[in-house]
């Protein structure tokens, strides 16, 4: 795949942001509970359609589907787009789709899930060695402080880190923006940890639940 040029046609850019959309809006949480005769996932636990909320169903192999289908879908966005594409752009612009699209799926009424399942997914198929990264700062962090939303928001914000200090430049940019979309979507959890009121990993919750680990 090329270096970032900017000079391909805006057709390819578009085609790639409404594709991954598309592909990031398939709500897998919400499919595979409804599937197994679980309900709707939207009226269980937090009601997030990620993979943690799916666990509270009490079917693990739900919340494992929802998990790979989550993440899955990022990495098939970006891999079909180096596929078809010669321009590094390209795949960065249908992560971004993708991305949206599990935050703001437009069957859901633009409420989806928290994004870190389907991160992961675009960072393995951009560059492996980072999503591995950040798999392992979200488990070093979550062992150490037992919050899933830290670990997740310490991991979202080291990505760029990594990718800068792996010589992956052409991505640092798209990983900022992903990142800055990660922490809008954890705004709630931003203000309990400013707070001294996020739950810790298998404590017992007494308010709306938190849904930021990787499966989410």
């Amino acid at each position: 795949m090329s270096d970032i040029s900017w000079t391909f046609p805006f057709l390819e850019w578009a085609l790639a942001l409404v594709g991954g959309y598309f592909l990031g809006s398939i709500p897998f949480g919400l499919i595979l509970t409804n599937l197994a005769g679980l309900g709707d996932i939207r009226s269980i636990g937090s009601g997030n359609i990620g993979a943690t909320n799916a666990l509270r169903t009490g079917n693990k192999w739900v919340a494992i589907g929802t998990l790979i289908g989550d993440a899955g879908k990022g990495a098939v966005a970006v891999v079909l787009a180096i596929q078809l594409s010669d321009h590094a752009e390209v795949a960065s612009i249908a992560a971004i789709g993708a991305f949206l699209g599990h935050l703001y799926p437009v069957w859901l009424k633009f409420k989806g899930g928290k994004g870190i399942s389907t991160f992961i997914g675009l960072l393995l198929a951009l560059y492996w060695p980072v999503g591995l990264l950040f798999c392992l700062t979200w488990l070093a962090t979550a062992a150490v402080f037992r919050m899933s939303s830290l670990a997740a928001l310490v991991a979202a914000a080291a990505t760029p880190i990594y990718l800068a200090w792996l010589g992956q430049m052409q991505f640092v940019i798209l990983s900022c923006v992903l990142t800055a979309l990660i922490y809008f979507a954890h705004r709630e959890n931003i203000s309990r940890l400013l707070a001294g009121d996020e739950p810790r990993i298998g404590e017992k919750k007494t308010e709306t639940p938190d849904d930021s680990t990787p499966t989410s």
